[in-house]
């Protein structure tokens, strides 16, 4: 089980040097009305934050001004709202408090759907600007261009993401891992980015398998794969703020093509530390250690791996039917009576697992087993997760 990740956008650093404005006068009307709008900052950008507030006081700029409308700005610097009385009005901008550009004062009739637009990089505005709102004003543009850059890059690459995993999933790995060789090119500090190419060259690798067990190639796929989610573990430990999420799946990765080599140690070690990372999936991390333990024929690991996803989510039924599992190959049988005895745990176990499952895949078989040990087969289990 996976979350689909992807790159999330740069911000340019908020820019608070525009003018605080004296307004004109204006008078009022009684009506109805609709009013919109979209507001440019002086930097020739939409201005994303702050509100559009409209007022018939003849002072909007006093201190005890009133404004009875006053309608948000979205993200893309637009503004709508609907004006119950009619009549002429000021305009005015707010950001961080302040109000910051003006409209002269507009007729608003009933009924009518008023476009009002602000434009603070219209040249008269500009003009009052201080030489050091000036000066900010040029940094805030070069931060604005280079997260506009940065942003473009980072749309390229989610897109890139997008069509990668499509390819991935009809099974068109060649594609997939040539897309996201380009972005870890592109940007090679992303640890997304490489998680993502080490699915696409876990699934090349995987599949090959399927086709042939002797493929020559198979050791150098999944050497591949196994790198890639290493590149990601690395980037993504170093940085401030890691992410224990996105570790413990890097981890559930790793453990999966580890596990794909036969490397059960190294595999169980991966999903020890994915379990370690984020202790909210652990259920599921030990259990995938189990299967991988249990696959390969490492019962000792499985059972231990199985009774740790149980302690993690008691509700997981396949844990307890592997770790029944496991346990069932150390049974002894008498032989004057041919008695099996179980190990310690073992009836328990499957018995678990028909509590939770008891119209499960291996219910049948399970009923099978403890009735040849001479183990008790409750009836009339409800049916709970798997």
């Amino acid at each position: 089980m996976k979350t689909s990740r992807t790159l999330t956008a740069a911000v340019a650093a908020a820019f608070f040097g525009m003018l605080t404005v004296v307004m004109p006068a204006s008078s009022q009307a009684q009506g109805a009305a609709t009013v919109h709008g979209h507001v440019t900052n002086p930097a020739g950008l939409p201005l994303s934050n702050g509100d559009v507030r409209f007022t018939t006081d003849k002072n909007p700029s006093a201190p005890d001004a009133k404004f009875a409308y006053d309608f948000p700005l979205d993200g893309q610097g637009n503004y709508t709202g609907k004006i119950d009385k009619p009549g002429n009005y000021i305009g005015v901008v707010f950001q961080a408090g302040n109000h910051v550009d003006y409209s002269p004062q507009t007729a608003i009739a009933a009924g009518e759907d008023k476009t009002i637009d602000f434009d603070m990089s219209r040249k008269e505005y500009l003009d009052k600007m201080t030489p050091a709102e000036k000066e900010q004003l040029e940094e805030y543009k070069k931060q604005a261009a280079a997260a506009m850059a940065a942003n473009s890059k980072i749309a390229n690459l989610n897109a890139m993401l997008k069509q990668a995993r499509a390819d991935r999933e009809a099974g068109n790995f060649d594609a997939a891992i040539k897309a996201m060789t380009d972005a870890t090119t592109a940007k090679p500090d992303e640890p997304i980015l490489w998680e993502e190419l080490g699915d696409d060259q876990l699934g090349q690798a995987t599949a090959a398998q399927k086709a042939s067990r002797t493929d020559p190639t198979l050791a150098d796929k999944f050497g591949t794969a196994i790198a890639s989610y290493q590149k990601a573990l690395t980037l993504e430990t170093a940085k401030a703020k890691p992410d224990p999420k996105a570790i413990a799946a890097t981890q559930n990765q790793l453990g999966q093509a580890y596990g794909r080599q036969g490397k059960t140690k190294e595999a169980s070690d991966a999903y020890e530390a994915a379990a370690k990372a984020d202790p909210t999936q652990a259920g599921m991390y030990y259990f995938n250690e189990a299967a991988t333990a249990f696959n390969a024929n490492s019962m000792d690991e499985a059972a231990a791996a199985a009774q740790k996803a149980v302690t993690a989510d008691p509700t997981k039924a396949d844990a307890y039917y592997i770790e029944g599992q496991a346990l069932i190959q150390k049974a002894t049988v008498d032989p004057k009576t041919n008695k099996i005895t179980a190990p310690p745990g073992c009836v328990e176990a499957y018995q678990k697992y028909l509590e939770l499952a008891p119209t499960g895949p291996h219910a049948e078989e399970v009923k099978g087993i403890l009735q040849g040990i001479g183990a008790s087969v409750a009836t009339g289990y409800k049916a709970g997760k798997k």
